[in-house]
This record gives C-alpha cells, sequence and structure tokens, in this order.
C-alpha cells in the first residue's frame, strides 16, 4: 500500500520539483569537490541551451 501512495505523490509532483530533485540527486553523487563543479558547469550548460518549443526552427 505504501508503493502505490508514494506512486502517487511522484505522479503528482510539478515537473519543476521532479527535475530539482534529480540535479540534487546528480549533484550528491558527486565524489569530490572537482566533480561536483564539473557537474554545476554541465548543468548550467544545459540549462543554457534549452528552448521552449516555440522557439525551435523546424
Amino acid at each position: 500500500m505504501q508503493f502505490l501512495s508514494r506512486l502517487f505523490l511522484s505522479i503528482m509532483k510539478p515537473s519543476d520539483v521532479v527535475e530539482r530533485e534529480r540535479e540534487e540527486a546528480y549533484l550528491a553523487d558527486a565524489v569530490d569537490i572537482y566533480d561536483l563543479e564539473f557537474r554545476l558547469r554541465k548543468l548550467d550548460r544545459e540549462k543554457a541551451t534549452r528552448h521552449p518549443a516555440w522557439m525551435s526552427q523546424r
């Protein structure tokens, strides 16, 4: 029963909350300060290249 309630709660989370939790987990897996800085820069680069769908030129 607990599994179903956790599944329901995870489905009902807003996408920005899920994305933030995913990023935090990714950063928490860093093994040292250099790895953490690399991961932070990688996330920053990914955010800088994301654009809304209406901006794509297809």
